[in-house]
């Protein structure tokens, strides 16, 4: 069970994008994520007639190493640290460590 998953509401604690929100589109490899609109870079692309793309400088996407993440507590607003326990019914959830809040799934 991972801490950050996709669609979580995540904002990027270090580097040039540092402040900013987003949310998870999807994970590559296992330590880096793909957030919607951070760590964007120019690709120089070639038009292809026969699939019809155009060509020039287009912004991408990249993924960003997922300790340079942290998930954002929508009650203090603020990122938050996430840790694991077990309910009485024996489901294992994450919680927010600052409020012991339940992470909605």
């Amino acid at each position: 069970m991972r801490r950050i998953r996709k669609g979580d509401d995540v904002i990027i604690i270090t580097g040039k994008d540092k402040g900013k929100r987003g949310k998870v589109v999807q994970f590559s490899r296992n330590d880096r994520v793909l957030v919607e609109n951070i760590n964007l870079v120019k690709r120089h692309t070639k038009g292809n007639p026969m699939k019809g793309t155009q060509g020039g400088i287009l912004d991408k996407e990249m993924p960003i190493h997922i300790s340079n993440v942290a998930l954002i507590n929508s009650t203090t607003d603020k990122a938050d640290k996430v840790g694991f326990k077990f309910l009485e019914d024996g489901t294992k959830v994450r919680y927010f460590k600052s409020n012991g809040e339940v992470i909605a799934d």
